[in-house]
């Protein structure tokens, strides 16, 4: 199965179609007047609909099992087709797409095995997926390679030479791979002087997005959120929050990360804990979603 356990829960619908040919007309008044000899072909659809959804994962073999929230089965009848649409709703990481077709699938048969006693030549046609939302397709995702980023890594022993630096090396990979192109990389010590000094430096260079790695934990030289505070002229929360919480899904310390995030001045700061995991989670949590920011400040800076 694929990998989804990097990815963040969201709303994610679809809906799925499926339609029954009949070959005759009084196929069509027997069941409106539910003179069907095998039982009201709509009951037993849906009823079999909501199960095919449900056991989905049990049957095709890469999709994963997932919370159901919502799921409903419409019919209506033009002429001479039985049309059947399926909806479902998931809070969950990866999509439903499946799981409608499958119940629209289900659907079909069990309504094609209730009529074919009465009407030889009754077929099931074009199962497809009408509409799906959530997830990357529902929200695209916003250029970033305009603007200027920058990654500084709070460090005493990567900044006096005694050990190599893997987080800030791996933050610059991971932002590349989110589309930006113009990264600075510096290293200071766990100091409220230095970081600071850097911070201005970055502002004073036109940097859109300046993110520190290190100095959020609990030790007396982790210093980055007092240095990063005094500076901060928007604060975003939101942003930390979302980063501690998908961090604590992985493991519990997670919670003891002091990072802060939001604007100074005209330029996004983001605090991220020091190890190349918590890099790896904050990335996955924050981005590509943190980069709308820029688009909503740039539309409300042309009102």
């Amino acid at each position: 199965m694929v990998d989804i356990t990097f990815k963040s829960y969201t709303l994610r619908k679809a809906i799925a179609s499926a339609t029954i040919q009949v070959s005759d007309p009084n196929t069509i008044t027997m069941i409106e007047g539910r003179q069907v000899p095998k039982g009201d072909i709509f009951e037993f659809a849906r009823a079999s609909a909501l199960l095919g959804i449900k056991k989905t994962s049990d049957l095709i073999p890469d999709c994963h099992p997932l919370p159901v929230e919502y799921a409903a089965v419409r019919y209506t009848i033009a002429e001479l087709s039985i049309h059947i649409e399926v909806e479902v709703h998931t809070i969950y990481k990866t999509g439903v797409e499946v799981e409608a077709m499958h119940g629209a699938s289900l659907a079909a048969l069990v309504i094609y095995d209730m009529l074919k006693p009465i009407d030889k030549g009754v077929e099931i046609q074009h199962i497809r997926l009408l509409d799906k939302k959530g997830g990357k397709s529902s929200h695209p995702e916003p250029t970033a390679d305009h603007l200027k980023a920058a990654v500084i890594v709070c460090s005493d022993s990567v900044s006096n030479g005694t050990k190599k630096d893997r987080s800030g090396k791996l933050l610059v990979d991971l932002l590349q791979e989110q589309g930006l192109q113009d990264i600075k990389y510096y290293v200071v010590p766990d100091e409220i002087v230095s970081i600071q000094l850097q911070l201005e430096k970055c502002q004073l260079n036109g940097i859109d997005l300046l993110v520190f790695t290190g100095g959020t934990g609990l030790s007396d030289r982790d210093v980055t959120p007092e240095a990063v505070t005094p500076f901060i002229t928007k604060h975003i929360p939101g942003i930390m929050e979302t980063a501690r919480q998908y961090g604590q899904d992985r493991i519990k310390t997670a919670m003891l990360s002091r990072g802060v995030s939001g604007f100074v001045g005209e330029m996004l700061v983001l605090t991220l804990p020091g190890s190349p995991n918590a890099v790896k989670d904050g990335i996955a949590a924050l981005f590509p979603q943190i980069l709308h920011v820029f688009q909503v400040k740039n539309n409300h800076s042309h009102d």
